[in-house]
């Protein structure tokens, strides 16, 4: 395809500018899981998830959204990649959101479930301190959930730069 601008004729390759749309929405979204994933090792460790890191995860499912978009344009484009595994690496991050946020809804109940409680009165019916030692129990588990997504998700979008 050729650009005429300002009296210049540039010459555009659809493909090409797909492809580095492509890597440029996966160094995004490689970057901000990277981020999530290293405040919720932080988190983890600590014991203790403040906002930033719930931010940074819900931004990298955001970037994982934007991966997926990114395969959709290059499908309906029928834009050919170089190599055809780079459309599981752009939709793989969606899904492993999904399970993701799944797993930590899921946190919960498997935190009662390991000390014997039935539900969350049955938490309120604990002394303080063991209350408190519940709620930073499912918090440790969640955040360890949601790190672990977010470096596998970092990890996927870096299998896309190059590949597309």
């Amino acid at each position: 395809m050729r650009r005429v601008r300002n009296g210049l004729v540039t010459v555009c390759d659809k493909g090409l500018e797909l492809a580095q749309l492509t890597d440029i929405t996966a160094v995004l979204a490689a970057t901000v899981n990277l981020v999530a994933g290293g405040l919720g090792a932080w988190a983890w460790w600590r014991g203790k998830a403040g906002r930033a890191f719930w931010a940074a995860v819900r931004a990298g499912q955001a970037a994982a959204t934007l991966l997926a978009l990114a395969a959709a344009v290059l499908l309906v484009s029928g834009h050919e990649a170089e190599d055809e595994l780079v459309y599981l690496y752009l939709l793989l991050p969606i899904a492993i959101s999904i399970i993701a946020e799944q797993l930590r809804v899921a946190s919960a109940q498997t935190v009662l479930d390991a000390r014997g409680l039935e539900d969350a009165a049955a938490v309120g019916r604990l002394p303080e301190s063991e209350q408190t030692s519940v709620v930073w129990a499912i918090v440790r588990r969640e955040a360890g959930v949601m790190t672990v997504a977010a470096f596998v998700i970092a990890f996927l979008a870096l299998r896309v730069i190059g590949n597309s």
